[in-house]
């Protein structure tokens, strides 16, 4: 019976030890393990697997992927960062920079503004194409030019109050449409993402007069590109109790863990220390510092429940991104599918 719950600890759980971490590996393929069937089966894949919203709002998307292997989730997450398409600032034509920000580094800050367009509407550039055209470029303006407040106070030291736009913002770019743009696209659609990133200061009688052309691109190309701030994932704790924890040891261990981990409930006048919610625990293994508790407590992750966490930069809602990446997932397997076959028939 021992050495049955151990295999199923090493197959489902990753154990966080003391000094270590057990069962890292994925080690459930078949013939590794007398009397399981390891062999994949899309019937029991189909059944297993699962995805739950836990929270969503505008910019941000938490959700479970459950049932699925670590390079699957891995690869998801990499999709997301890498290879789901956004439209930024490629080309900036700097006509009057007298700023002190030099105009390779003017650029660059241009560059790294998300801009509020969906790529879906647009394809990639052509890269002999210098201009543009409207299916593939977004034009933007920005010209901005300081000048002395002329109704400030004179005994006055704050800029706000003596110069007139000496902060640039990402309010002062101007979308200027290309062809037939404009009927295509609502007024106030194409825009940047944020209208308060601040991108240069002036003082009197500086001015910055450029053109920006947007193109759609990855992340794998260029960090401007990619569509989220953090994609990431983490592994559902489990966290168990091998013993009951009564007492001043109850409160003990709840300070051991974040905050909701651990609840002390009265059981017939004692303090009594049970598993709230391990979901919210970090891991910072505090409890080990304990000598008493440490004996009595066991960390471990489920091995095949992901906990994703997806911010986005504001070009697209969380939840289209996950969909997008869903998609150029598919488009892999597909192409894989068509290599094998040509292989196949060759």
């Amino acid at each position: 019976m021992a050495a049955a719950q151990a295999v199923d600890e090493m197959r489902t759980r990753v154990v966080l030890g003391e000094f270590g971490v057990r069962n890292v590996h994925t080690t459930d393929f078949p013939g590794n393990y007398s009397g399981y069937d390891d062999a994949w089966d899309q019937e029991r894949f189909e059944k297993d697997f699962r995805v739950d919203v836990v929270h969503m709002d505008g910019s941000s998307l938490e959700f479970d992927m459950v049932g699925i292997d670590a390079a699957i989730a891995n690869a998801f997450r990499r999709i997301l960062l890498a290879e789901v398409p956004t439209m930024a600032v490629e080309k900036v034509l700097v006509y009057n920079n007298t700023s002190i920000v030099q105009d390779e580094i003017l650029a660059h800050r241009l560059g790294l503004i998300p801009i509020h367009a969906d790529p879906r509407l647009f394809e990639y550039r052509n890269q002999e194409d210098e201009g543009g055209t409207e299916i593939d470029t977004l034009q933007f303006r920005l010209q901005v030019r300081c000048t002395r407040n002329p109704k400030a106070a004179k005994d006055s030291s704050d800029p706000n109050e003596l110069y007139v736009n000496h902060k640039v913002y990402t309010r002062h770019m101007t979308w200027v449409p290309l062809g037939n743009q404009a009927d295509i696209f609502p007024e106030g659609t194409i825009r940047p993402v944020h209208d308060d990133i601040l991108i240069a200061q002036l003082r009197p009688g500086q001015e910055i007069d450029l053109l920006m052309h947007c193109v759609k691109g990855i992340g794998k190309d260029h960090a401007k590109f990619s569509p989220v701030a953090t994609a990431s994932y983490r592994l559902l704790p489990d966290i168990t109790l091998l013993a009951p924890v009564e007492g001043e040891a109850a409160e003990e261990l709840r300070r051991c863990f974040s905050p909701g981990v651990i609840e002390v409930q009265e059981v017939q006048g004692k303090k009594v220390a049970r598993v709230a919610n391990p979901r919210l625990d970090t891991f910072s293994r505090e409890v080990f510092r304990n000598e008493k508790l440490k004996k009595v407590v066991r960390l471990a992750r489920v091995r095949d429940h992901y906990i994703f966490s997806v911010e986005s930069t504001g070009v697209l809602p969380p939840d289209v991104l996950v969909s997008e990446a869903i998609k150029v997932l598919m488009g892999k397997c597909r192409r894989f599918l068509d290599e094998l076959d040509a292989v196949q028939m060759d």
